[in-house]
């Protein structure tokens, strides 16, 4: 059966998931990391896509960004994605695949649901029980969104620029976000979004990509028709 297209929109928020393959490492050392984020940058510019938040784990990476139009995301992640599986085996001698299939990905446009995503990324490596505290971490966005470090990778998006007509004022008031834990409902509707390639976000939100795209944007539910290209019958017109 035809896999699903991906949901993408230009000017939209994605959250973005890529894993190591079989869940094996795809970091190794502190170059790797930082060739990754070099590369990131350098990529991300090329494809206009502007980069919001990342966090970098040993065997996974998490990306918020939003693409200048629908083809820059994928290739993105695919220009991306081939030099860095170069340098990899070039640097530490092996061979065969790096990342697991495709990526996984889902798309908000609403501000609860993309600091959402922010926080959601910065905290993985506390729920990888890595560290205690996301600033304990080094290979995540956390630094420069809530600690104000400077970045030439990094763009803020406009939900958090609301929070403050300086960068200090928003890093501040990011910050805070952090005293309370991520809740755990919008923590799983996040993961569930970003695994199952839905909308995340309200039903009208949903409603809006589904009418957009033509193609289903939230879970399938028994009984419900759809052709196979995903589709909702009715929508196609």
């Amino acid at each position: 059966m035809p896999r699903r297209s991906r949901l993408v929109l230009p000017d939209t928020p994605m959250h973005i998931i890529q894993r190591g393959n079989n869940s094996q490492d795809c970091f190794f050392d502190d170059e790797d990391y930082a060739s990754y984020l070099r590369w990131l940058r350098e990529i991300a510019q090329r494809t206009q896509c502007i980069i919001h938040a990342y966090a970098l784990l040993s065997n996974h990476v998490h990306l918020l960004l939003t693409p200048a139009h629908a083809a820059g995301v994928s290739d993105l992640m695919r220009l991306l994605g081939q030099r860095y599986v170069q340098y990899i085996n070039r640097a530490h001698c092996r061979t065969g695949t790096l990342w697991e299939g495709r990526y996984r990905s889902c798309v908000t446009n609403e501000d609860r649901y993309v600091l959402g995503c922010y926080r959601y990324i910065e905290l993985t490596p506390v729920r990888e029980k890595l560290v205690e505290k996301p600033e304990d971490y080094r290979w995540s966005s956390y630094h420069v969104n809530a600690l104000s470090q400077p970045s030439d990778l990094l763009q803020p998006h406009k939900a958090y620029r609301a929070f403050g007509e300086t960068r200090t004022a928003c890093a501040s008031a990011y910050r805070a976000l952090f005293c309370q834990p991520l809740d755990v409902h919008l923590a799983e509707e996040i993961r569930v979004a970003t695994q199952g390639n839905y909308a995340l976000g309200s039903p009208q939100f949903a409603a809006q990509v589904e009418k957009t795209l033509k193609i289903r944007a939230t879970r399938g539910r028994a009984g419900r028709p759809q052709n196979q290209s995903g589709s909702i019958p009715g929508n196609a017109g």
